[in-house]
């Protein structure tokens, strides 16, 4: 097998955004027409961009939120549409300011459980992320 060279990598970055909700964590999740998924608000990088700048700019994109960093989750990798390889880095966030609006890319936005999302979400890899949330909230609540 070839792997393929970092430049034919599609990088891309996103966000978990959580709140605190009558001492729950929830966490947003968006809606793509599109795909027809529930997922994570993400995108691709931008020439000259930090992964932590996509990342905040994507989540405001999709959502109208603008959040802060609140620490790196974890990153997931997997063949896109157009079979190039792909990698997304997450950080949780939370929401500084904003509200959804629809737009381009999502038409819904949800505040759930996690427990919820775990019925949501439509890819494994988003399960993955949620899971090493739900064990990090455990240890150390994030909100």
């Amino acid at each position: 097998m070839v792997l393929p060279r970092p430049t034919d990598v599609v990088q891309a970055a996103g966000g978990l955004i959580v709140r605190r909700h009558a001492g729950e964590l929830e966490i947003a999740v968006v809606h793509r027409p599109e795909h027809q998924d529930w997922s994570f608000p993400k995108g691709k990088l931008e020439a000259g961009e930090t992964s932590e700048e996509a990342a905040l700019r994507e989540v405001n994109e999709e959502t109208g939120m603008t959040c802060r960093l609140l620490r790196f989750i974890g990153h997931t990798e997997y063949v896109d549409r157009k079979g190039r390889p792909k990698a997304v880095a997450y950080w949780v966030m939370a929401s500084v300011s904003g509200s959804f609006a629809l737009n381009g890319e999502v038409d819904e936005l949800r505040w759930i459980s996690l427990s919820a999302a775990a019925q949501t979400l439509t890819y494994e890899r988003d399960h993955e992320l949620l899971s090493i949330l739900m064990a990090a909230d455990q240890v150390d609540p994030l909100i």
